[in-house]
């Protein structure tokens, strides 16, 4: 199965804009609306398009996605007409304008080299523009939790979930800021968010609303062990 159809594959199922992955994609929004610039954004691999419903509003110049799925990005273009939509793998992508804003929300742990996808967005990125990008954080808690009951051999480990949605690598910290280093961009912050003891299955269907709020915060507060990690770079 080549790249392009091992994306459409995983397609044909919603699993992106469902459960926690909805309450994830609203705190990693607000995370973006408060470090973004003025200007257009640029979205690598919105999937089904839960950040994109709650940043194209705030938008007031050009909305460009990009998603190697026609699927994906097809019922992104249905919802939102207004929005630039292409269906392209991210190296084959050539943009006739530069962006303020690129989101790549947990996007580098599905690509083949996480780097040259960087350096790509890098010659893609405006002055004064910033790159936002978040991923899995192989030192989260229920990482920890599982490698402590047996259930990972090692922290970085994929598990069967891991593999159904695509994954290709967790990431420590350092290893997810040596990607923008070697990419030859500049750290503007990096944190994280969501504490995370448990299973998305079980935080979802045991945590009330508040309990959740608390977790994603809680996880900015203690980012080497929260589930999601983020970087803010520039130029």
């Amino acid at each position: 199965m080549n790249e392009q159809e091992f994306l459409d594959s995983i397609a044909k199922t919603d699993i992106y804009a469902v459960d926690l992955n909805i309450v994830n994609s609203i705190y990693s929004s607000r995370l973006f609306l408060r470090a973004r610039a003025e200007g257009n954004i640029l979205e690598l691999g919105p999937a089904e398009g839960p950040m994109t419903d709650i940043l194209y509003p705030f938008c007031k110049q050009d909305y460009t996605i990009v998603d190697g799925s026609q699927t994906f990005a097809d019922k992104i273009k249905q919802r939102h007409p207004g929005i630039n939509s292409y269906a392209s793998l991210f190296e084959d992508f050539s943009p006739s304008q530069k962006y303020s804003n690129i989101v790549l929300c947990q996007v580098l742990e599905h690509v083949a080299d996480p780097t040259h996808i960087l350096q790509l967005c890098k010659s893609w990125l405006a002055d004064n523009g910033i790159i936002y990008a978040t991923v899995p954080n192989a030192n989260s808690l229920h990482r920890q939790l599982g490698l402590q009951m047996g259930m990972l051999q090692k922290l970085d480990e994929l598990n069967e979930g891991d593999k159904q949605i695509g994954h290709r690598r967790v990431f420590f910290m350092d290893s997810f800021v040596e990607c923008f280093n070697q990419a030859g961009l500049s750290i503007v912050h990096k944190g994280g968010y969501f504490l995370k003891p448990l299973t998305d299955h079980q935080m979802y269907t045991q945590c009330t609303k508040e309990q959740l709020d608390a977790f994603f915060s809680l996880g900015e507060k203690h980012p080497d062990i929260a589930g999601i990690i983020y970087v803010i770079a520039t130029h």
